[in-house]
């Protein structure tokens, strides 16, 4: 299952793969970049992805893009 967020006006995607999250860069072209220097702890539930995403790249809020958005 491939999550989707907009986070703060940068797209971003989610997946877990063998009981562990994968972060992700998408590209408005399709292609999908993987980000390892965010690791999110395993025990987080799917709910709570967006909150992580927010307390992880809140430095990048703006006036424009001020939250954390799921897409899909």
């Amino acid at each position: 299952m491939i999550i989707k967020f907009d986070v703060f006006g940068k797209q971003m995607s989610v997946i877990k793969k063998e009981q562990q999250w994968q972060l992700f860069n998408e590209s408005y072209t399709g292609i999908r970049s993987r980000v390892y220097d965010v690791i999110i702890p395993p025990d987080i539930n799917e709910n709570e992805l967006k909150r992580f995403l927010d307390d992880i790249y809140h430095e990048y809020s703006s006036e424009k893009h001020s939250k954390v958005k799921r897409l899909k």
